[in-house]
């Protein structure tokens, strides 16, 4: 059984909490660790200087930048050649897209419940290069597939063939939380398209579970470390096959033998490099704390919402009234959902107005437009979204229940939209 997080150590970890608003919006973007801010500083201070120089600032620097790749490596399990930084995940994948090479009438698969970073790459991708471009919808045969969509790995039979290059998908919804089995799907990607490689948008999922690259035998994966507690970048993973299947962006002069040479493109700025082994130190050992903090969280909303019936509408895994809300294999607290009557604008600007500004959730379709429209049937209001980490406290997620309800029990049918 894991040790109880220590909630209390946790939030002094985490200066930005000292001011007493309550934030829910974290999927959009976490607080930052105090260490992370320390460390910045440090290296703006002391050794803001190019790097490769031989005077003694200069090797600091260098010896900085390049400790803080490997820890941000090792941190998912990869070696420092198999990783490149940049400024987002959306930026990565984009230069992922132009060091791609295929075959007029090869195919990729790309998932429609996806962010749209892990979207739009491929579909102009397969435009510039004259690709089959194949959707990969989510199953619709369980009862609650229309508020609970899932990417199956045993979906994928039926769309690859010898010719798919490329599969793409999301290790956790950024507006449902449900996990998927990347295991599963590379196995089945590989087994059945041994030429194919597997692209993750791990950007909802890092923030709340360890991740082992090797093990979940994708070939590209990517997240955003200011969703993970640290700085505004994000890194890129690529197996061995794919790092040999991706030509060099890079300048000519370039090894062009790891994956920073070829795709990083000199966009990792290095006092945030410098501050991720702060971020690894603090997770380091606490994974089972927090999952098991998460779903304590999740659930007290999720039961909450679910005792409301039919009034409220959850998207995703539903908790305990539908089975599994608080099982930290099947979900991460991301929790959206749509009430009947009020529009999500409408309803998340009343509840932020009766907590006075203090707590802060959020509406909308959070760059997943195809998920919400197509998949969900939603308008451009999207959904009501609560996303919490593990410096959330259950009192925090009661306060907003109390909100809610008093929202919603005072307010007449008329006066809602």
């Amino acid at each position: 059984m894991a040790a109880a997080l220590d909630v209390n150590e946790v939030r002094g970890s985490f200066p930005g909490l000292a001011g007493g608003n309550v934030y829910f919006d974290n999927a959009g973007g976490s607080q930052t660790l105090g260490a992370v801010a320390e460390r910045i500083r440090d290296y703006l201070v002391n050794t803001n200087v190019q790097l490769g120089a031989s005077y003694a600032t200069s090797k600091e620097a260098t010896k900085r930048y390049y400790e803080g790749y490997t820890a941000a490596a090792e941190y998912i399990g990869a070696s420092a050649e198999e990783v490149a930084l940049g400024p987002s995940t959306t930026q990565l994948f984009y230069n992922v897209s132009y060091a791609l090479n295929f075959e007029e009438g090869d195919e990729i698969i790309v998932s429609i419940i996806d962010h749209e970073a892990n979207i739009a790459p491929w579909v102009l991708l397969a435009e510039r290069q004259k690709l089959i471009l194949k959707w990969w919808h989510p199953n619709n045969t369980t009862p609650d597939a229309k508020t609970n969509p899932k990417l199956l790995a045993s979906d994928l039979p039926a769309l690859l063939t010898p010719k798919t290059r490329l599969v793409t998908c999301t290790h956790a919804s950024n507006i449902l939380g449900t996990i998927h089995d990347i295991g599963a799907i590379s196995r089945t990607v590989h087994t059945h398209s041994p030429n194919a490689l597997v692209c993750v948008d791990a950007v909802a999922y890092a923030p709340h579970r360890q991740i082992d690259v090797r093990a979940l035998g994708a070939d590209l994966y990517a997240f955003s470390w200011y969703k993970v507690y640290g700085p505004h970048l994000a890194m890129l993973y690529a197996s061995p096959r794919a790092l040999a299947a991706l030509r060099s962006l890079g300048h000519f002069f370039k090894s062009h033998r790891s994956l920073e040479d070829k795709l990083g493109l000199a966009a990792a700025g290095y006092e945030l490099v410098h501050a991720l082994p702060a971020v690894a130190a603090y997770l380091d050992g606490r994974w089972d704390a927090i999952a098991a903090h998460e779903c304590r969280l999740q659930q007290t909303l999720l039961d909450w919402l679910d005792a409301r019936g039919e009034e409220v509408t959850v998207y995703g895994e539903r908790g305990a009234g539908g089975g599994g809300g608080g099982d930290a294999d099947v979900r991460v607290p991301t929790v959206s959902f749509t009430v009947r009557g009020w529009g999500s604008r409408a309803l998340v600007e009343r509840v932020e107005a009766e907590s006075k500004g203090v707590v802060g959730f959020r509406w909308g379709g959070f760059y997943s437009q195809r998920l919400v429209g197509e998949v969900l049937g939603l308008g451009k209001e999207g959904v009501v979204r609560v996303s919490m980490v593990h410096y959330n406290t259950v009192d925090e997620v009661k306060t907003l229940i109390a909100l809610l309800e008093k929202v919603l029990d005072e307010n007449s049918p008329q006066t809602k939209l």
